[in-house]
């Protein structure tokens, strides 16, 4: 499923465990590791010897992640990248010539720039909004396992959430996993008891429905162990808490739902999935 994996790094605590997530992932599927760090020479420093501190770092932070590798008898080969336009567009345009997979990355990097600090134009949030391959986000309090034996997707009925769910699928049964599809319902704020009820039970209906239409998406000859779920509640708690309570490995969702695209900026479901869960999550277009 995955043959080449890439990696970029900087050396900061989330990129040290995106490098984890990156080796374990490699592993996994006996795929090529690249890693690299783009040098940024408008940010340069100079210490009391008169090296390059922001070059040293990226040195450091790749040739950790290549002894990472090999630890793993993971196959990988490095790349330190002069900067000549936005990071995420030299991380992008590597992707394309390199014919990448699979992006893994930490959502923090050295400039505090992150998904978490609501930075608008994040290399994290960047990257997952443009990539044409999936991307792994982790960040520093993620826990990453050697295996994924669970893989959850969450669906919202949308065209992006059936294309994440089929990604889901494809990557639970590549590693015999188990596959959970859940839906969530969000009432919001009602004030008739009566009204509430009768608004969560067509919700309900419409998450049976869409996880009806998820479960066609991955069902083949080849028996995939699949649980679903309708739940309640606010949708980023309700995912977030779903993986911790059914110990899930990954969390694999769409970058945008039914309201579009533009939702995918700093509040949207995803976003805060990615935020808060504790495990790797894995953004698809």
């Amino acid at each position: 499923m995955y043959k080449r994996i890439l990696l970029p790094t900087d050396g900061s605590e989330a990129s040290s465990i995106a490098a984890e997530a990156a080796v374990s992932l490699a592993d996994q599927f006996d795929a090529e590791l690249h890693v690299i760090h783009v040098l940024e020479h408008d940010q340069t420093s100079t210490d009391a010897d008169g090296d390059n501190t922001t070059a040293r770092y990226g040195e450091e932070a790749v040739q950790a992640a290549i002894e990472l590798a090999a630890s793993s008898d993971v196959k990988a080969t490095r790349a330190v990248i002069e900067k000549t336009k936005s990071i995420h567009r030299e991380i992008l345009t590597y992707t394309d010539k390199h014919g990448i997979d699979c992006i893994v990355m930490g959502t923090r990097g050295r400039g505090g720039l992150s998904l978490s600090r609501a930075v608008l134009g994040s290399v994290a949030e960047l990257t997952l909004r443009e990539s044409p391959v999936p991307v792994m986000t982790v960040h520093e309090e993620t826990v990453v396992d050697a295996d994924i034996n669970s893989v959850l997707a969450p669906t919202d009925g949308s065209e992006c959430a059936h294309t994440a769910v089929e990604h889901a699928g494809e990557l639970a049964r590549s590693v015999d996993a188990t596959l959970h599809i859940i839906y969530v319902a969000e009432i919001g704020q009602v004030i008739d008891g009566e009204r509430a009820e009768r608004l969560r039970e067509a919700l309900e209906e419409i998450g049976e429905k869409a996880l009806d239409l998820a479960l066609e998406k991955v069902q083949s000859s080849t028996y995939l162990p699949t649980e679903t779920s309708v739940l309640n509640g606010r949708p980023y708690l309700e995912i977030t808490r779903y993986a911790e309570e059914n110990d899930i490995d990954c969390i694999v969702m769409g970058t945008h739902g039914r309201k579009g695209i533009r939702r995918f900026l700093l509040g949207s479901v995803t976003e805060r999935v990615i935020r808060r869960a504790d495990v790797p999550v894995i953004s698809v277009k």
